[in-house]
């Protein structure tokens, strides 16, 4: 009787962001005791972020791929990979990690989710896309994992400095947001969620989102969930000085710690509620906007547009997460 076909996992990594050397060594140990074959090995390059050897390992039957590097790295491979039915491991890397940390992940224990690959559990995440439409009528359709984004949330990513986020870690953004808010300015939109009305509004930025979490327990749409078959949308849109104030308020007190108590929950239901930001959710999001404006999918630059039209794919990604790992919060 022929024997079965050894099984092979691949590990596509960012050698900035891994420590590849490390990694290799691991993958292959762990894939060894489980009685796998010899992994497959893909490093990511400027040129080629993680989609291009992604396709490759597929290509080449991989059973399982693990992805190592930041929000960047796991944003194109998840690109990918969405609906291959092949299960992505996160090895968390980098400075973000966000589908990692709303997937409450361990992110310091790399072992531990490489081994995830072989004995782990399986989930199943949903994966957004976003059509983006230039000025000059060229289109493109890109993945996202965590959140996507026009405007102020955008220009935010794109005048933080590489250097120093490689030095700092995600707190680079505050010197981002201090450079953009220096000369923000409204802009006109026309967005309607699917099977909703449309709306306009002059806004700041708008998100449509996939997770909710960020890093330093800030909750920016308490609501959002991986694996609920929509997205996420806020809308920031406030008047002045004071409506940044509100903004923050609510991001970093209601949403991250009253919230959290049911006090804390009776006083929000009590206080007047203020549209500095909006929220909304369902299945697709069409948004078109009369000037030119940055877009960002999973903290990665994607130019200008103005028109953004986000759909999801229900589960579209299937996920390994340690075995027993608590589900129920995601």
């Amino acid at each position: 009787m022929t024997e079965p076909a050894a099984r092979h996992a691949a590990l596509v990594y960012n050698p900035v962001k891994a420590d590849g050397k490390a990694l290799r060594a691991t993958v292959a140990r762990l894939s060894a005791a489980a009685g796998w074959g010899a992994p497959l090995f893909f490093e990511t390059t400027i040129q080629d972020l993680g989609a291009g050897v992604t396709r490759q390992a597929l290509e080449a039957g991989a059973d399982a791929v693990l992805v190592a590097g930041g929000d960047g790295t796991v944003r194109a491979v998840v690109e990918a990979m969405s609906e291959s039915g092949v299960p992505l491991t996160i090895v968390p890397s980098g400075t973000g990690n966000l589908l990692a940390r709303n997937l409450l992940l361990p992110l310091t224990d790399a072992a531990a989710m490489v081994q995830a690959t072989f004995d782990g559990d399986r989930i199943g995440v949903d994966v957004g896309f976003a059509a983006i439409r230039r000025q000059d009528g060229t289109s493109e359709e890109r993945a996202f994992v965590v959140m996507g984004g026009m405007g102020l949330d955008a220009a935010m990513i794109a005048n933080t400095s590489g250097d120093l986020k490689k030095r700092v870690g995600w707190i680079a953004y505050v010197d981002g947001a201090a450079r953009s808010l220096a000369g923000a300015k409204p802009f006109r939109i026309a967005y309607q969620v699917a099977g909703r009305r449309l709306h306009s509004a002059k806004v700041q930025s708008i998100l449509i989102a996939n997770c909710g979490s960020l890093p330093a327990g800030l909750e920016l749409i308490p609501s959002a969930s991986v694996s609920d078959g929509e997205l996420d949308i806020a809308i920031f849109q406030p008047k002045n000085a004071l409506g940044w104030i509100l903004v923050w308020r609510r991001v970093a007190w209601d949403n991250s710690v009253l919230r959290r108590f049911r006090a804390g929950r009776q006083v929000l239901a009590l206080r007047t509620e203020d549209n500095s930001v909006l929220y909304a959710h369902g299945t697709g999001l069409d948004v078109a906007s009369e000037t030119p404006q940055p877009v960002q999918l999973d903290g990665d630059e994607f130019g200008t547009a103005v028109r953004l039209r986000a759909r999801v794919v229900p589960g579209g990604l299937i996920t390994v997460v340690p075995k027993g790992h608590d589900t129920s919060r995601l």
